[in-house]
C-alpha cells in the first residue's frame, strides 16, 4: 500500500533535518518565481499588490487589516498563476481575510508541479523570503503534524522550485506589514491527490488544529482550475467543481474531477480544506470570484481558469 511505504530516502532526509537542527543552522528557502510570477523588489511588489486590491476586476479597494476580528473564515481557495494573470482573482479572498482578524500561522496547501519530494511534503523549518522579508516556519506545529502523521514527510525537495505556495506569501505579507505584526506558516505541497491523502492530511490538520484552537490558525488551499480551454467550456466544468466545493464535499469534488477530466491542478488541496471544514462542523463556503486569464490577454479561445472561495461559519 503506497501510505505505508517509508523509503530510505525519507529516512535519509529525516536525517539531514535532525544534523541541521543540532548544528544550529537555519534553512532559508528562497524564492522562485520572484521576478516572473511577480515583481521581484520591494517596492515594486508592494505597489503592485496594492493596484490588485484596488482594480476593478479585484476588489476595488485596499483592505482594512483587523488583527483582532470575529474570526469567522476558516480558510480560502486561492489561485496560484502568475499575478498578471490571477492576482486580481485572489486579491478576494485575501480583502476578506484581512477583515476577518489576522492568525498566528498561516497553512498553506498547495499541489506539487514538480514532481520532486514525497507524496505529501511539509517543509522542515527556517523561513521563506520574499522581496518582502522572511517569514518564518511553525516548527512546532509541523513537529506535532508529523507527531499525529508520521507519513507526512519533512521535506524540503518539494517546496524548492513550487510556486503554489510561494505565490501567496507575497499576499499575506503585504497584510501583516499594514497591521505591524508578523506570523508564521506550514507550507505543505501534495503529490498524492487522492481522496486517501486528503483524509491523512486533512484527519491530521484536524487533530492538531482543534488541540491549539481552531481560531489561531487560517487555511490557504492553492489551486487553479480550466487549463487551455475555451472560456465558455472552462466555466461548464469548473461550475460542476465549484458546486461541490459550495457544497462543502471533498468526495464530490474529486470525484467530478475524475469523472469529467476537469484540469484543476489543485483539487486535493481543496478537498483537504472541505474535509477539515466538515469535520468542525458549522461553516459554509461563499463565492468570491471567479475569472480567467482571458480577461487579461483578450483571448478567450484558450484560458486558464481562477477562483477565489472563502470557507466561513454558517
Amino acid at each position: 500500500m503506497y501510505l505505508s511505504r517509508i523509503s530510505w530516502n525519507k529516512f535519509l532526509l529525516n536525517l539531514f533535518y535532525v544534523v541541521v537542527y543540532f548544528i544550529g543552522v537555519k534553512m532559508i528557502r528562497r524564492p522562485a518565481v520572484a521576478g516572473s510570477f511577480y515583481p521581484a523588489t520591494r517596492d515594486s511588489l508592494l505597489s503592485y499588490i496594492s493596484r490588485l486590491f484596488s482594480s476593478s476586476r479585484g476588489p476595488g479597494s485596499e483592505p482594512e487589516v483587523i488583527l483582532d476580528g470575529s474570526k469567522r473564515l476558516l480558510g480560502i481557495v486561492s489561485p496560484h498563476a502568475g499575478y498578471m494573470y490571477s492576482g486580481e482573482i485572489a486579491a478576494h479572498g485575501y480583502f476578506h481575510y484581512a477583515g476577518d482578524g489576522l492568525r498566528d500561522t498561516v497553512i498553506l496547501i498547495g499541489p506539487n508541479h514538480t514532481g520532486l519530494g514525497s507524496a505529501i511534503s511539509i517543509y522542515p523549518g527556517g523561513s521563506w523570503e520574499t522581496p518582502l522579508g522572511s517569514v518564518d516556519i511553525d516548527e512546532e506545529f509541523i513537529d506535532d503534524l508529523s507527531n499525529v502523521e508520521p507519513f507526512l514527510a519533512k521535506d524540503d525537495a518539494a517546496h524548492i522550485y513550487e510556486h503554489s505556495l510561494e505565490v501567496q506569501v507575497p499576499f499575506l505579507q503585504y497584510l501583516y506589514l499594514k497591521a505591524g505584526t508578523s506570523f508564521k506558516i506550514v507550507p505543505i505541497v501534495m503529490m498524492y491527490q487522492t481522496l486517501e491523502g486528503v483524509k491523512v492530511l486533512g484527519d491530521a490538520l484536524y487533530k492538531v488544529i482543534v488541540r491549539r484552537g481552531v481560531d489561531k490558525f487560517f487555511i490557504i488551499a492553492s489551486s487553479d482550475f480550466s487549463h487551455y480551454l475555451a472560456a465558455s467550456k472552462a466555466k461548464e466544468l469548473d461550475g460542476i467543481a465549484i458546486d461541490k466545493i459550495l457544497q462543502l464535499d471533498p468526495e464530490g469534488l474529486i470525484s467530478s474531477v475524475y469523472k469529467w477530466d476537469i484540469s484543476m491542478c489543485g483539487y486535493g488541496p481543496v478537498a483537504t480544506l472541505l474535509y477539515i471544514a466538515r469535520k468542525l462542523g458549522g461553516y459554509k463556503a461563499k463565492l468570491l470570484k471567479y475569472g480567467n486569464s482571458g480577461e487579461v490577454t483578450n483571448d478567450f479561445a484558450s484560458v486558464v481558469a481562477y477562483a477565489s472561495i472563502m470557507i466561513e461559519r454558517s
